[in-house]
C-alpha cells in the first residue's frame, strides 16, 4: 500500500477511510450501510465524499462490473501519524509536552497503552532537554516575550 505524502482528511473523509480500512475494500453502498446510524448521510453525500478522497489520493477505484470498488491508498497508521504530526506541529515546541499530556489526559487506556507510554516517557528521558525552544516566529506566541 502507497503511502501519500500528508493527506489533507476532514473529519466527515475520515469516517469513509475507517470503513475503507476496515473492510479492504467497499462499494459505496458498503460504506453508506455501515454509516448510515452514525452519520445519517444521504448516498450522495457518501459518493461525494468518496469522490473527494479519490481526488486525494486516499482512495484508489477498481471498476467491477457496473459498480466502483474501493481501498485504501494509504494505510491507516501513517494518517494517524500524520494527523498526530500536523496538531502538534500546530503550537509552539514549548507546548507539546502539555498538548500531549492533555490528550492523554482525556483517553481511554488499556494497562497495556500505559506500558507502551511509561516505557516511551523512560526513553526519552535520556535525550530530554533541560528548557525546549521556542520555534514559532515572532507574533506567533507569547514565550518570546517571556524568553525571547
Amino acid at each position: 500500500m502507497e503511502v501519500v505524502e500528508k493527506t489533507k482528511i476532514s473529519g466527515a473523509e475520515w469516517e469513509i477511510m475507517r470503513v475503507v480500512w476496515t473492510l479492504k475494500n467497499a462499494t459505496s453502498k458498503d460504506i453508506s450501510s455501515v454509516l448510515q446510524n452514525k452519520m445519517d448521510w444521504k448516498p450522495a453525500t457518501t459518493k461525494t465524499l468518496i469522490g473527494r478522497l479519490v481526488k486525494k489520493g486516499a482512495l484508489i477505484t477498481e471498476n467491477e462490473g457496473n459498480r466502483f470498488i474501493y481501498s485504501a491508498a494509504v494505510s491507516e497508521e501513517a494518517e494517524v501519524k500524520n494527523a498526530a504530526q500536523s496538531i502538534l506541529q500546530n503550537v509552539c515546541n514549548r507546548k507539546v509536552g502539555e498538548t500531549i499530556a492533555d490528550l492523554l489526559s482525556e483517553a481511554t487506556l488499556s494497562h497495556d497503552d500505559v506500558a507502551l507510554l511509561e516505557s516511551i516517557l523512560e526513553e526519552k528521558k535520556l535525550t530530554a532537554v533541560d528548557e525546549v525552544p521556542c520555534d514559532c516566529v515572532p507574533g506567533q506566541c507569547t514565550c518570546q516575550h517571556m524568553h525571547g
